[in-house]
């Protein structure tokens, strides 16, 4: 009996919330930008003559009758890179001598955003810095740190024999490679672990190059789905192993330069003049 004789008092009611949300509704669409609960409590008491509404009201309100604003969810690759970089950073044994040292010395990696149909796929590599060869890259779909793990091995079983004691592997800062898991396989492999400065690019530059011109090069954007990314990158980088020829790597490709410099046998013989041994370093 109490419930039915309240019902003018719950009509009254909904007209008062009906009316406030009104209120509400304008100052959540004011100057067209979407607004949460505390903005539109701001937005109110700026108004000329000022409107105080309590947050939680607003809020009531809002669920009540449906209206979202969208919230900025914290970023999960960022919440991942803060779990997983430690305070370990590596001394730049590099320092810009990329070619100092000879093939299979000083190998460089790096990771590269790719976009593609609204959204982003990663790609992972390494660079050797002296023949300008790719020794290994994943492609992934997620920044999550095993694709930088599986990049190392990979590299190591395919090239592994050819690799010195005192190779290096040099990157930046970032948090896959300042990662224990990172770190730990570094040692395991037998390699000796170097970084650049923080926020110096310079000191990673042909790896910085190489995505570049990649990038340059390279047109996904007719790409719907991943597969079709990973079968462009795939082909590219065949093409820029095996003939995309360098004027600096005595106009070979950085496979046949490889093969040059272990074999002494110039492929160009016969066409070109052989580069002096000077120009060979």
């Amino acid at each position: 009996y109490r419930w039915a004789g309240a019902a003018d008092e719950r009509q009254r009611k909904e007209l008062k919330d009906q009316a406030d949300f009104e209120i509400i509704l304008g100052a959540y669409a004011k100057r067209g930008y979407d607004k949460g609960a505390k903005s539109i409590y701001m937005t109110l008491i700026h108004q000329n003559p000022p409107i105080i509404m309590n947050v939680k009201k607003i809020r009531r309100l809002m669920k009540k009758y449906g209206l979202v604003c969208k919230i900025r969810a914290a970023n999960p690759y960022r919440r991942m890179a803060k779990a997983i970089k430690t305070n370990h950073v590596a001394d730049n044994l590099v320092k810009r001598q990329f070619t100092a040292y000879g093939a299979r010395r000083v190998l460089l990696t790096d990771i590269t955003y790719i976009p593609y149909n609204g959204v982003f796929c990663y790609l992972s590599t390494i660079l050797d810095a002296f023949t300008k060869q790719i020794l290994s890259y994943v492609l992934s779909e997620s920044l999550e740190v095993d694709f930088v793990l599986q990049t190392v091995n990979r590299m190591v079983e395919k090239h592994g024999v050819s690799l010195s004691a005192e190779a290096i592997i040099h990157s930046d800062q970032g948090c896959h490679y300042t990662s224990c898991s990172f770190i730990q396989l570094v040692k395991d492999r037998g390699l000796r672990q170097s970084m650049s400065r923080r926020g110096n690019c310079w000191d990673n530059a042909p790896q910085e190059s190489f995505f570049g011109h990649m990038k340059d090069e390279v047109d996904i954007s007719r790409c719907a789905v991943f597969q079709e990314v990973k079968t462009i990158i795939d082909d590219w980088l065949d093409y820029y192993n095996n003939e995309r020829y360098q004027w600096q790597l005595a106009k070979l490709s950085p496979n046949e330069y490889y093969q040059y410099i272990t074999t002494g046998n110039y492929p160009l013989r016969g066409i070109i003049n052989e580069p002096e041994k000077e120009e060979e370093i």
